[in-house]
């Protein structure tokens, strides 16, 4: 039997075969309720068929809508009934989301001082939170968005799977039955209206030159037209399905043995910093608990560092969790984390380079 050569297939078929292996591996995952199940199985799959020897790559142009389409999602989540929990809340939430950037850029700094990954891929790869815009900003300042993601996803699933083992302490939610994914529904005006709003984006962001634009333009827009009841941002499941593919094998296309091989050597080190990570935040949440009276889970799946929305999703199946200061907290250390990142990873990389220099 000979070798399988998909660089030697028609490049249709090759597209097909890709799709086909990514539903899979994305179902598979939905199965067990991975988080991220719908990014992972495209990058997977994109991983195997570039390691198979695959020539598919996704085109810049499809690649930038995606990232617009991530925006308009964040834009979506950030929603005008949490404002009154920041109000009252505003100093204790920038102290604990602070806090948390500070430890993992710290933790960054450390993984890429001891040169585990390349240049500022561990800065970006350890931000706590925003996964998603965290990979696609790190491609375009230059770090390698293959490991950041390979780092991003690995503690998605970790917060995640921790956050699930623990809620079960303090509440059962073996009755919680799942939202059905509704893939294809009645088409809405507000559909279309997102999608402009996506474009428009893409448009402005290219003419203004602004570094990950593409994202950033759609969300703070969508977030200003949202909150003043200007426009309703609607991401039918089968849409945001085809942005996240389109992300997952931009990243999951790129990898190669060499950068396949550098991740698995780096995941002991890797592992350790998101489990320290996740350490710190289980005190910040004990300070709460002890100093604010809050319920022990509510506390924790505040400040757990990402997985916005599997969070999202545990706290809602459980009825003693205040979600609103859940939910608030997390929203605040997504935007910080956005706004913040680009400036943070930069003056880490010129500190560390510069050490480098003086040290050589």
């Amino acid at each position: 039997m000979g070798k399988f050569q998909p660089e030697k297939m028609h490049f249709t078929l090759q597209w097909l075969l890709l799709i086909l292996i990514s539903a899979l591996f994305a179902l598979v995952m939905e199965l067990i309720n991975l988080p991220g199940a719908l990014l992972l199985g495209p990058m997977l799959a994109g991983i195997v068929w570039s390691l198979q020897g695959g020539s598919l790559q996704i085109p810049r142009n499809l690649f930038v809508v995606a990232q617009a389409f991530i925006g308009c999602l964040v834009a979506q989540s950030i929603s005008s009934g949490m404002l009154p929990t920041f109000a009252q809340h505003w100093s204790l939430f920038l102290f604990i989301v602070l806090s948390t950037i500070a430890a993992s850029s710290l933790m960054g700094w450390v993984i890429s001082k001891l040169k585990v990954l390349p240049g500022t891929t561990a800065i970006w790869g350890s931000s706590p939170g925003a996964a998603a815009a965290m990979v696609l900003m790190a491609e375009e300042f230059g770090a390698d968005a293959r490991l950041v993601a390979f780092m991003q996803y690995l503690r998605v699933i970790v917060v995640a799977s921790a956050a699930s083992i623990i809620a079960r302490f303090w509440v059962d939610t073996s009755a919680a039955t799942a939202i059905p994914i509704i893939w294809f529904p009645p088409l809405q005006w507000a559909t279309a209206e997102t999608v402009l709003l996506a474009l428009a984006g893409v448009i402005i962001a290219r003419l203004a030159r602004i570094p990950s634009g593409a994202m950033l333009v759609p969300m703070l827009l969508g977030m200003a037209l949202q909150s003043g009841h200007l426009l309703k941002i609607d991401l039918p499941e089968w849409l945001l399905s085809m942005a996240y593919a389109v992300m997952g094998w931009r990243i999951g296309l790129g990898f190669t043995r060499p950068v396949l091989k550098h991740a698995i050597r780096a995941l002991p080190q890797i592992v350790f910093s998101i489990v320290l990570l996740v350490g710190f935040c289980g005190v910040l949440a004990w300070w709460l608990v002890q100093h604010f009276h809050l319920d022990p889970l509510t506390a924790y799946l505040a400040t757990s560092p990402g997985g916005m929305d599997s969070i999202a999703v545990i706290a809602a199946s459980s009825h003693n969790v205040d979600l609103e200061f859940v939910m608030a907290l997390q929203t605040v250390r997504l935007f910080l984390v956005i706004i913040l990142g680009p400036a943070l990873a930069r003056i880490i990389a010129r500190k560390t380079i510069t050490e480098s220099s003086i040290a050589g």
